[in-house]
């Protein structure tokens, strides 16, 4: 039986809600695993660390405080930006706009409110300042290999035996 512990390669399925709520915002349950590499910060670190430890095919839940999930909120990351920003788009409160950011990588903005000459926009995470429940079962770990680790990305690795173990000589125990 495998273990999850650093550079260890883990496939789980969860679902996650708001603590305190029975609405479920996310989940990967009948779908493809989620896998990532143990010790990168692929995943939020409240998650990481408390998957630390269980063993393979181990289900569990897990509470994440906000801190160590998406952070808290912050107020400098609400904006009031010029509404000739927004042209062509039927703007409506709540919603998610998608964007560019500085460095190319895309960025998520929630609509709090706007009017004929500005719109307010929230940069947060929908999820900052939320303590998360995570219900999550391990369904693989197993050693990362080392082009892994070097590209902090799943893959190119050989095939999982049976059950998603390495076998033996696997660092993950």
């Amino acid at each position: 039986m495998t273990i999850v512990n650093e550079n260890c390669v883990v496939g789980i399925e969860y679902e996650v809600k708001e603590a305190g709520t029975t609405e479920v915002v996310d989940s990967n349950k009948g779908g493809e695993p989620l896998e990532f590499i143990v010790g990168l910060g692929q995943i939020i670190p409240g998650l990481e660390s408390a998957l630390v430890g269980m063993n393979e095919g181990e289900s569990g839940d897990i509470m994440v405080s906000a801190a160590n999930a998406y952070g808290d909120v912050n107020p400098e990351a609400i904006q009031t930006l010029p509404k000739e920003q927004f042209e062509g788009v039927d703007l409506i409160e709540g919603m998610t706009l998608y964007g560019q950011g500085e460095q190319g990588e895309t960025v998520q903005v929630t609509v709090k409110s706007f009017d004929d000459k500005e719109v307010q926009v929230d940069f947060n995470h929908p999820l900052a300042g939320k303590d998360l429940m995570f219900s999550v079962t391990v369904l693989s770990a197993r050693e990362a290999t080392a082009e892994e680790i070097a590209n902090a990305m799943v893959g190119g690795a050989p095939a999982k035996s049976e059950g998603g173990s390495c076998g033996t000589g696997c660092g993950c125990h």
